[in-house]
């Protein structure tokens, strides 16, 4: 009996906490600036690995508009674009692109969390090497910048 009384108590708060707002506001801002990439691999790769978190063109899966998950989407895609966002590129206070391929590289990139809904942004040891090539020759390395 106390199964069947957490389980409604579960639902019950799975219900309530639909009510806050937050995380459901899923408005693009309107792309500014887009980097000029080294290549359309490097482009493609970015596409399919970082956009939705590291740009103006997220897609809102449809689970993102349901609490609490819409607040963990909501809040990875605002650091994300805080951080380091191609569709506003040549507003340097806001991108930090030449840290993107050390991301990569040490694995902290995609998400871990991010990857089982998105399986096609799990990139083989193949891609991550280009993708990280790419991301040095766009935007430089954070490395290469500390040794000048």
């Amino acid at each position: 009996m106390s199964f069947v009384k957490f389980l409604a108590g579960a639902a019950i708060v799975l219900v309530g906490i639909q009510l806050v707002p937050y995380g459901r506001d899923h408005k693009n801002p309107a792309v500014t600036g887009e980097p000029k990439w080294d290549s359309p691999r490097t482009h493609e790769l970015f596409n399919r690995a970082c956009k939705d978190c590291h740009s103006n063109e997220t897609v809102w899966p449809w689970y993102s508009s349901y609490a609490p998950v819409s607040w963990l989407t909501a809040l990875d895609v605002s650091f994300g674009r805080k951080v380091f966002n191609a569709s506003e590129w040549g507003r340097p206070e806001k991108n930090e692109g030449d840290k993107a391929a050390a991301e990569v590289r040490k694995g902290k990139m995609p998400l871990f969390i991010y990857l089982p809904a998105h399986p096609d942004a799990k990139l083989n040891a193949e891609e991550k090497k280009e993708l990280v090539n790419g991301l040095v020759a766009t935007f430089g390395d954070k490395k290469s910048k500390k040794k000048e």
